[in-house]
């Protein structure tokens, strides 16, 4: 009879050990953290250990991340109240730099305005043509390098130092694309390619809609 046989058989014939209960007991196995021989039931309960410490270990992992987008939820909780205090677009401009600066800790942020609002501030300095393309494309923000992305010219000399950014299209209610908010910083993965989007998609809106309010 081959080992194949054996197994076949104990799956087909769960009751052989409600017959022969003695073999869970006479039957020994290796233990794989002793070396030393122990019973089919010890074995079984090793096995449920193991499971346990994994599943405990999933478990504080999943509460990591709920105490984490409690964190993040919090400090856009925090943006979006200012924004909406703010009553003009250097007020709007000035809580958004501050909340991302502070709160979220983002070493570099900056904006580039080319459709709504007005002044003579850095936020409506000349765009490429290429860059708003580039904006107006984007699906979801831009997480990655900051290689060949020609916004971090935007951030003067410390553009040299930069190594991950984070592009986030700011739009109209109607998808028209009107400016790009730019985070980044020296670290290569502060922002990430799989980095999740969706509080910086949340931050776009709060943004956009907030500049479009007080350039009306």
């Amino acid at each position: 009879m081959k080992s194949e046989d054996v197994a076949r058989y104990l799956h087909d014939h769960p009751e052989f050990f409600d017959q022969y209960a003695e073999m869970l007991t006479l039957v020994t196995l290796p233990d794989p953290h002793s070396g030393r021989a122990i019973s089919i039931t010890e074995k079984q309960l090793f096995n449920l250990r193991d499971k346990v410490r994994s599943l405990e270990a999933k478990l504080v992992e999943l509460i990591g991340f709920g105490e984490e987008n409690d964190s993040i939820s919090d400090k856009v909780h925090g943006l979006a109240v200012a924004l909406i205090a703010a009553t003009d677009q250097a007020g709007a401009l000035r809580a958004l730099y501050s909340h991302l600066g502070g709160a979220f800790a983002v070493p570099h942020v900056t904006v580039r305005l080319w459709g709504a609002g007005q002044g003579e501030v850095r936020e409506f300095e000349a765009v490429a043509d290429s860059v708003k393309a580039f904006a107006s494309g984007l699906h979801r923000p831009y997480c990655g390098s900051v290689a060949g992305q020609e916004s971090a010219l935007w951030f003067g000399e410390a553009a040299a130092y930069l190594r991950s950014m984070a592009q986030v299209p700011l739009r109209e209610a109607d998808g028209i694309c009107f400016g790009l908010l730019v985070m980044a910083s020296e670290e290569p993965h502060r922002f990430y390619p799989e980095l999740g989007t969706l509080y910086l998609e949340r931050i776009g809106d709060l943004a956009a809609a907030a500049l479009l309010r007080v350039a009306a």
